[in-house]
């Protein structure tokens, strides 16, 4: 009966069919049924069967199981059928397709004894190999009417549902199939009220049942006259339920009810809200058609348009650029909101003159808002290693912001979806901002687009032009989303605190619906007119201050970017720069060589900078001379085997081993650089070969520097190389960096006069203020005479004249050159300084020690005096920095005299037992020039 191979693992396919009085009929050849029950079927009913020996593929067929009554509790256990997706009910003919090795194990068990099996349903369609839990408690007890074999394995049963039972002890026979108990609740008869209410609601089912079958095309008509001739309010109730487009679960709870009465009103509630889904699906229906029925005519018209504007000429024979567009606004995936907008408009396009100047107006903002990408977004990158290994490429340094995208990209593959972060990177120039926005985006997968905010004061450039205005356009931010044609790119906002504002608005404003991730969702251009958003897109800014509006910068995450140490810019020269430059200029690794030596001098004695923008242009330079050189020797003597320069030796002992596969891309640094090329010296170390040689090799050194990049810029080493009287090192901060600060101090006779020059700020003179009546509280310790401010003037100065300066932290400075003034006692040359003070004498904290600890680092400086509460940055300051340096944190200014000038003094006893606690502050934003803050 069952074979093997083909049948395991089989599905069971259960489909209900249509009751055999009203048809059993499938299509091909027939198989009369034996034996019917009382009054299930009028005429012959037919299967389709396989062509085979009724005696290798038929079973035996079933007798009449009788009228199939069962009530209480019976002894006798009956193998269980599972079923998938179907439920059948008492009186319910139905036939089956059964596939599974355990179900048909159950047919051939109940074909041996009395053919009655009990049919339940499974909770769950999905489980191929049903255990006990997946089979529900309540099933039906059902008489098997005949059997029949498939072609492919299955078996094809008619079953006959005789009663509802629940199931009990349910177990699997040895055999492998389910069997189980089963019972049915005895149900009292009802009394002549409750026989009355049964009729009521047995009315009450076939009027709904009547509205139902009007309203639903699947029931056929003659189902409700089948029904309006049932008495047994059990049976009209099951024959309801079945007829029904029920879930499984609302039919198998149907089945689960063994009162009539309760049947009967549960099945009213499900009819009444089938009815109202059939009323809104009517509703939709007629809407559906009466659109149809509007675009048909509107076809048909615009049909007749064209074909009477064709015979008049107006049209050719070329494809309509209209319904392209029409196209366009279909399939480009916009919102609902965009697409309602573009229809409109097209619809006015369509009745305006081509030749008029509105139809072309028109005809740009449709194709605009189909050129953005609505839905087309970029596949972001997930690997971390490989985004790492991009940014340590691309960048020397920066682990601050290498640490903050791998962090947004940890985040963005742990949960699936991350907003992009907004960035501000605030450093010098030179530092590699812009350069390290293109990396983010080859990092995380984006496409990168540059968006310069320098000199913009108009609101227009970010929010778009209205569409009144002549000449019109969106917003650059728009503009930057058509190009790029991606929906999340990285859009950098470069140099976004050079934005300006005038009577045409003021963009850093605009800019805050832009940067908000509470409010870019929902993004509206003026040109656009429709939400756009820009929740997906990553912003990063770049500034060489904090000199933004406060609205704005909160709502960045800012990273700082100091400037890059000595050693920093070595590696970057070597890795970066020099191979850059060799290319840009045509020469090949073999033609020159620069040496570590000449790269650290040319950082120290040639550029004195944060960033790298000089050192490349230095570099660019060396490389211009090179290859001027190189030319003019080859074109003296090409023929010649080898000619030594002045005598030198050639000197080939290093190649000039470079690697420009990670180059960035920044500004040519070289741009408008002249100068006289020199001639070549014995320093310049020169070998010139035979065309079918080695090129001519270029070796520049710390010795030969001069001949290409002139005499010595800076003086590195010491800022001051001797003590002096009233000439103190302070350390200001700048926007390309740190710098060493010269305050000095003259005391002449007069009238106690207090006088500064130097382009100071008013925080400055208030410092300056301060300072001085530090002094004067202390002139008994210092051993200054009383009389002494009352017969003598001081003047103090910061030079370089013409460049502002302003900010609090020059205070211990300007007292300690006030007391080596008054006092005579020379101020150390290798010592230098920074720090707020107060008028009880209290060294305050200050911002940007790192930019002032490079200045002092570079200046040659050995003990540097910071605030006591900046101990805790030092430990942000790399070592390379630190190195090298006598770093001493100070809290009174009496500390900071001990040490520049070797004079004791004690605090006084109120400002010792009181200490204030200082704060730090930022750059004060009063314009370009020196911060001491």
């Amino acid at each position: 009966m069952r074979n093997d191979s083909a049948r395991r693992g089989r599905r069971e396919r259960e489909r209900p069919r249509a009751d055999p009085r009203e048809q059993l009929e499938f299509s091909g050849q027939k198989c009369q049924i034996v034996q019917y029950p009382s009054g299930l079927a009028q005429s012959p009913v037919t299967f389709q069967e396989y062509p085979v020996s009724d005696s290798e593929n038929r079973l035996p067929e079933a007798q009449n199981p009788g009228d199939g009554s069962e009530k209480g509790r019976s002894d006798t256990r009956l193998p269980v059928l599972p079923l998938r997706d179907v439920v059948v009910y008492p009186h319910m003919v139905i036939p089956l397709f059964v596939g599974r090795e355990r179900s048909i194990d159950a047919l051939d068990a109940a074909m041996s004894s009395d053919k009655r099996i009990i049919l339940a349903a499974q909770t769950s369609a999905a489980v191929d190999e049903p255990e006990i839990d997946d089979i529900h408690h309540v099933g039906t007890v059902a008489t098997i009417l005949q059997l029949l074999k498939l072609p492919d394995g299955t078996i094809k049963v008619l079953v006959e549902g005789v009663s509802r039972a629940r199931l009990d002890d349910i177990a699997v026979d040895e055999a492998g199939y389910f069997v189980a108990g089963h019972s049915v609740p005895a149900v009292s008869a009802p009394s002549s009220t409750e026989q009355t209410e049964l009729g009521v609601l047995a009315r009450s089912v076939v009027n709904q049942f009547d509205q139902y079958v009007k309203m639903n095309r699947k029931v056929p008509s003659e189902v409700l006259a089948s029904i309006e001739g049932v008495d047994d309010p059990d049976r009209l109730a099951d024959m309801v339920a079945a007829q029904m487009s029920l879930r499984v679960e609302q039919k198998q709870a149907v089945l689960e009810i063994f009162d009539a009465g309760e049947r009967l009103e549960h099945l009213l509630s499900l009819m009444e809200a089938e009815l109202d889904v059939l009323l809104v699906e009517k509703r939709i229906r007629g809407r559906v058609k009466q659109q149809m029925e509007k675009s048909q005519r509107e076809y048909y018209l615009n049909e007749q348009m064209k074909a009477i504007q064709k015979e008049m000429g107006e049209l050719d024979d070329v494809p309509n650029e209209l319904e392209a567009l029409e196209k366009k606004i279909e399939k480009k995936g916009l919102s609902k909101e965009a697409r309602k907008k573009a229809r409109g408009e097209l619809a006015k396009l369509r009745m305006m003159s081509p030749m008029s100047a509105e139809a072309t107006v028109v005809r740009n903002y449709i194709d605009t808002l189909v050129s953005l990408p609505w839905k087309k977004a970029s596949k972001l990158r997930n690997t971390l290693a490989e985004a790492e290994a991009i940014l340590e490429n691309d960048h020397y340094g920066l682990e601050k912001v290498k640490e903050r995208i791998l962090e947004y990209l940890a985040v963005q593959k742990r949960v699936g979806h991350a907003k992009g972060p907004i960035l501000c990177l605030v450093g010098p120039p030179g530092v590699g901002k812009t350069s390290l926005g293109k990396s983010i985006a080859r990092a995380t997968g984006r496409r990168f687009s540059r968006m310069a905010l320098g000199g913009v004061r108009d609101e227009a450039e970010i929010r778009g032009h209205r569409r009144t205005y002549i000449g019109s356009m969106p917003g650059k931010i728009v503009q930057n989303l058509a190009k790029v044609k991606r929906r999340n790119p990285l859009i950098l906002l470069d140099e976004i605190d050079k934005m300006s504002m005038d009577f045409r608005g003021d963009p850093s404003s605009a800019l805050l619906e832009v940067l908000d991730p509470e409010q870019n969702h929902t993004f509206t251009d003026h040109y656009l007119e429709v939400e756009y958003d820009l929740s997906d897109v990553m912003f990063v800014a770049t500034a060489n201050t904090m000199n933004i509006p406060e609205p704005l910068l909160d709502r960045m995450e800012v990273i700082r970017l100091p400037g890059y140490t000595e050693k920093e810019k070595a590696n970057i020269a070597e890795r970066y720069l020099l191979p850059r430059k060799m290319i840009d200029n045509g020469l090949d690794e073999s033609e020159l060589r620069v040496t570590d030596e000449a790269i650290l001098e040319i950082i120290r004695s040639y550029t004195r900078e944060a960033g790298v923008r000089n050192l490349e242009r230095e570099i660019a330079k060396i490389c211009r001379k090179v290859v001027r050189e190189v030319m003019e020797l080859e074109g003296e003597d090409a023929s010649s085997d080898a000619v030594t320069v002045d005598g030198a030796a050639a000197d080939t002992s290093r190649d000039a081993a470079v690697d420009a596969s990670h180059v960035p891309a920044t500004d040519d640094a070289a741009a408008g650089d002249t100068g006289t090329i020199d001639a070549v010296t014995a320093d310049a170390v020169v070998t010139v070969a035979s065309s079918d040689d080695a090129p001519a090799m270029v070796t520049v050194t710390e010795e030969n520097l001069e001949k290409y990049l002139g005499v010595l810029r800076y003086r590195y080493g010491r800022a001051e190389t001797e003590s002096k009287i009233g000439q103190v090192t302070g350390l200001a901060w700048t926007q390309v960096g740190g710098e060493l600060l010269s305050i000095e101090s003259a005391v002449v006779p007069g009238k106690g006069k207090l006088s500064w020059t130097g382009q100071l700020g008013d925080v400055m003179q208030e410092s300056i203020q301060a300072a001085m009546m530090v002094v004067r509280s202390r002139e008994e310790s210092l051993g200054i005479d009383p009389e002494f401010h009352e017969k003598h003037d001081i003047h103090l100065h910061v030079p370089e004249g013409a460049t502002p300066k302003d900010g609090p932290s020059a205070g211990i400075g300007m007292c300690t050159a006030i007391v080596s003034a008054v006092t005579r006692v020379p101020v150390r040359a290798d010592v230098a300084m920074t720090g707020e003070i107060t008028l009880r004498g209290e060294v305050l904290p200050i911002g940007g020690l790192k930019e002032k600890l490079l200045a002092a680092q570079r200046g040659g400086i050995k003990v540097v005096l910071v605030p006591e509460e900046n101990r805790k940055d030092l430990t942000e300051v790399p070592d390379e920095i630190t190195e090298g340096l006598d770093i001493r944190p100070v809290k009174w200014i009496d500390e900071v005299l001990e040490v520049a000038l070797g004079v004791e003094t004690s605090p006084d006893a109120e400002g010792a037992e009181t200490p204030v606690s200082g704060s730090g502050e930022k750059p004060a934003s009063s314009g370009p020039g020196v911060q001491t803050h």
